[in-house]
């Protein structure tokens, strides 16, 4: 029996210009359901979530009211023009049950491919560590280039990882680094980024390569393909 259970935080704030769609991408379909619906539902697949807070923009007219998902307590509340505003207030509309030093979940709204059994990973390892991240060694060879898009050294790939998510860290700690970071004017891109800043070294967990983030047209194909040959 799973004794860790974790609400999850899901901006879906934002409106993904450079996916360039005519509504936010998180409402684009795929196989007749919404991007956000799939990854909604993959969360709460998972054992270990308990609920989600899903933050939405103000004037969202695209989603649907619900108060549950999979069985599982589903609420939301409004955000910023910045993911970590967004974050910020999910934490803020978390129940109050969630104690400060209880573990969350923040997760992207536009990865709907993640696995269950990469969020058990991610909670198993990370929680003792005291918090971490899904992410992907990174195995292309990583290129810097100049203002002409000419390279201008071959960079080593060797320690380098692309974060991913879910991320997990404790409610309080978090909430407190994302504030600080508002606070001193620094744009967050993700969590653990705000964490760092506050000395804490996050853990890295190895999640599948799968658990991609929608960006683009051909990425919401690849999310097709993948959610069709995932197992039921």
């Amino acid at each position: 029996m799973i004794t860790d259970r974790l609400w999850c935080v899901v901006p879906a704030a934002g409106h993904g210009a450079r996916f360039g769609a005519a509504i936010p991408k998180q409402y684009v379909e795929i196989a007749g359901r919404p991007l956000l619906e799939w990854t909604l539902d993959a969360l709460a697949h998972s054992p270990r979530v308990a609920g989600i807070v899903l933050v939405l923009a103000e004037g969202d007219a695209h989603w649907r009211t619900r108060d549950s998902i999979g069985g599982k307590p589903l609420r939301t509340t409004l955000g910023g023009d910045e993911r970590s505003a967004s974050v910020l207030a999910g934490l803020r509309a978390l129940p109050s049950e969630v104690a400060d030093d209880d573990f969350v979940l923040v997760h992207d709204a536009a990865r709907p491919c993640v696995r269950a059994n990469d969020i058990e990973r991610l909670a198993t390892r990370a929680i003792p560590a005291g918090g971490g991240l899904l992410a992907a060694p990174l195995r292309d060879t990583l290129k810097h280039a100049g203002n002409d898009h000419r390279v201008t050294v071959t960079e080593p790939r060797e320690s380098r990882w692309r974060a991913l998510t879910p991320q997990l860290f404790p409610r309080g700690a978090l909430e407190r680094a994302l504030a600080r970071a508002q606070s001193d004017g620094v744009t967050v891109t993700d969590e653990a980024m705000a964490m760092e800043r506050e000395g804490f070294a996050p853990l890295l967990v190895e999640g599948d390569e799968s658990n991609i983030k929608v960006t683009t047209p051909a990425d919401l194909a690849l999310a097709a393909y993948l959610l069709s040959r995932a197992p039921a």
